[in-house]
């Protein structure tokens, strides 16, 4: 099956998708226990959300950078994940977008939206992109305090994972299961997502 070049690809239910962050087990370790993010977690700064967990995996190199040893998933509300796509802007001008507007917006968005290559299990580059969502100011405080339903460790399973590839296996069956997600035809435009392979 042909692949979009720009689609949005998730674990979700009815009520929730999963988003994918690493962080030190300094801020994880409270974040799990106490199912939301705590200080030392900053609010202050921008936090990226990632529906792909493989591209967390290419980001996070299956849990061995600094800093990004532990992987959560983090379930929110699909309301909240849809907030952020409504007040969201590119982080680069679209095709034929008057780039004093663009920059305009970027200012006064509280998300952003990058489109960047999905990766395979080995961290290869794939011809189509996955969506990561960049939360600040009002996105992060409604993210924290009204959107999260659940979060859990999944390091354990990364580790897994990580060692079965280093024996060659495959880990297809050991991957979550991300279905293209459903979005309005006018919000979908609005972030760039394709509706078919060709497009860039």
């Amino acid at each position: 099956m042909t692949v979009p070049y720009r689609q949005i690809r998730a674990v979700f239910t009815d009520e929730s998708v999963t988003v994918y962050q690493a962080y030190d087990p300094a801020i994880a370790d409270p974040a799990v226990a106490a199912q939301r993010f705590v200080p030392p977690f900053k609010r202050e700064r921008m936090t990226w959300i990632k529906p792909s967990f493989l591209w967390m995996m290419y980001r996070c190199g299956w849990a061995a950078k600094p800093g990004q040893s532990r992987v959560l998933a983090v379930d929110i509300s699909r309301e909240g994940f849809e907030w952020a796509l409504e007040h969201s802007c590119l982080s680069h001008p679209g095709d034929g977008e008057d780039h004093e507007v663009w920059k305009r917006r970027l200012r006064e968005s509280p998300v952003r939206i990058q489109w960047d290559p999905e990766r395979d299990p080995h961290h290869n580059a794939l011809p189509y992109r996955s969506i990561q969502v960049g939360l600040s100011g009002e996105a992060v405080t409604r993210y924290l305090d009204q959107w999260i339903l659940r979060i859990t460790d999944l390091t354990g399973q990364v580790h897994t994972i990580r060692r079965a590839l280093r024996d060659g296996r495959d880990v297809t069956d050991m991957l979550p299961v991300e279905r293209p997600y459903p979005l309005p035809a006018e919000l979908a435009q609005s972030i760039g997502i394709s509706n078919t392979a060709d497009l860039g």
